[in-house]
């Protein structure tokens, strides 16, 4: 037998920005179904017409392609199949799997006050589950779930293992509403039929929806999809997640100048994990990443983990994807753009500035000596390195650069033999070079500096300082 293709979904509501942990779900979703050639789909769950914006909406897709995930075909709007989820509704009642219920507001909450003053359950059991259809009135009804009312229903949960709930705890749940549209619950459903959806992979908090859910899928007659409720993110403390610990939007993260690749492999590992691997490429997420690695219990964020894998990817990354992304960031965190003359001054120099950067913002700053004009504002550090015999080294150093060939040996070479003739070490010379390049004491290998500013900006500084 021909095992189906995996197609897994992302449902986000659009009714703010994109949650870190819904991005994470996005994540494991997509990891999964790429590692085994199937589909990843999103479906935009805006049923809640009060609070779904199309700038939510447009924000999601925006953080979803700024995290690298690519989805299969056109984003699927949860509202526009509302006529569908009815369609599903009233076949449940024509199976006889629902019914109609005519109680009103009053009528149920009566009935709630009653059981509770009474210490009896408060699910509401309608009178009208077991109605002669011939005897009901003409007036406003909801169709609800035809629920079992003894036994259990059992999720097969990949992530939490077997979980039961008990039947007498599901309430006949409403599908549609008396102005005929449909419920969340059954609208994922039908969803998730319709799209061939063969795994739901999602946050914990939806587990007692699953087990709401399945009773719909079985109500129809429908495969139940496997099931894989996957444990929240909590901050440093412990506690869910909240804007106390920082960042919680996906956006948030870019604008802080985290690089893509070092998120996604951050989130991966958080909560799931493979052996003690921590840094992996995305090639190795999509081969190893299984619904098995991933722990029960909530996951802590740490900003200090974080950092370190963005600074390893950033390390690695080709310089011609590092540019475009520099420059994504600067735009997000609403920084000035790029001048020509510094893009290119950047893609020159990003061999000896990606090391050691765990975000860019730190990239950004070991890149001062690009990004700044002439004549450089001195720090006073740098001002106090360049007194006057320092000042008389580097004008006597300037002649021997003019002719010398551009390369990093015969600039040490050059160096050096300036150092020699004035018995000092290279570091005494150095340290003047970097105040005259950059304007300050901290900065890359001063060769490094020359190599990417060229011969003849290097000269112009070093005319500037040396008086």
């Amino acid at each position: 037998m021909t095992q189906a293709p995996v197609v897994t979904r992302f449902a986000p509501s659009p009714t703010g920005y994109l949650h870190i942990g819904g991005a994470r779900t996005a994540l494991f979703n997509w990891l999964y179904a790429r590692g085994r050639g199937g589909k990843f789909l999103l479906r935009i769950e805006d049923t809640d017409r009060e609070r779904s914006t199309p700038e939510a909406t447009a924000a999601i897709l925006k953080g979803l392609t700024w995290l690298g995930l690519d989805w299969d075909g056109e984003a699927v709007s949860q509202f526009a199949g509302r006529a569908r989820h009815a369609e599903v509704a009233h076949q449940m009642l024509a199976r006889g799997n629902a019914y109609k219920c005519f109680a009103t507001q009053e009528e149920i909450a009566a009935f709630r006050a009653t059981a509770e003053a009474a210490k009896r359950s408060t699910l509401y059991q309608s009178p009208w589950r077991e109605a002669d259809p011939a005897s009901q009135p003409d007036a406003p009804f909801v169709i609800r779930l035809k629920a079992p009312r003894t036994g259990a229903t059992v999720i097969a949960d990949e992530v939490q293992g077997e979980v039961r709930f008990g039947n007498d705890q599901l309430d006949d749940m409403v599908l549609l509403r008396s102005d005929g549209t449909p419920t969340y619950m059954l609208a994922v459903v039908v969803d998730d039929h319709d799209m061939g959806v063969t795994h739901v992979i999602r946050g914990d908090d939806h587990l007692t929806n699953a087990a709401r859910q399945v009773q719909i899928y079985h109500a129809m007659g429908w495969d139940v999809p496997v099931f894989a409720h996957i444990p929240l993110i909590h901050g440093p403390d412990g506690k869910k997640l909240s804007k106390r610990h920082g960042a919680v939007g996906l956006e948030e993260y870019q604008a802080m100048g985290y690089p893509a690749a070092g998120m996604r492999n951050y989130l991966a590992r958080l909560g799931w994990s493979h052996g003690d691997d921590e840094f992996f490429t995305d090639a190795q997420a999509r081969e190893w990443f299984d619904l098995s690695g991933i722990g029960r219990a909530p996951a802590r964020l740490d900003f200090k983990k974080l950092e370190n894998l963005c600074g390893q990817h950033i390390a690695v990354s080709e310089d011609a994807a590092l540019l475009p992304e520099i420059e994504a960031y600067l735009e997000a965190a609403q920084k000035p753009a790029l001048t020509d003359a510094q893009r290119a001054g950047l893609a020159r120099g990003l061999y000896c500035l990606k090391e050691r950067a765990k975000t860019f913002p730190e990239l950004i700053e070991k890149a001062h000596f690009i990004l700044t004009d002439r004549p450089l504002a001195l720090e006073p550090k740098a001002e106090a390195v360049l007194d006057t015999v320092s000042r008389g080294i580097l004008r006597e150093l300037t002649p021997h650069l003019q002719n010398v060939s551009w390369t990093r040996e015969d600039l040490e070479a050059t160096v050096a033999t300036t150092a020699e003739a004035h018995g000092i070490g290279l570091g005494k010379i150095a340290g003047p070079l970097r105040a005259a390049l950059a304007g300050r004491t901290v900065t890359p290998s001063v060769f490094d500096m020359m190599l990417t500013l060229g011969r003849e900006e290097t000269l112009a500084r070093l005319a500037d300082q040396a008086g």
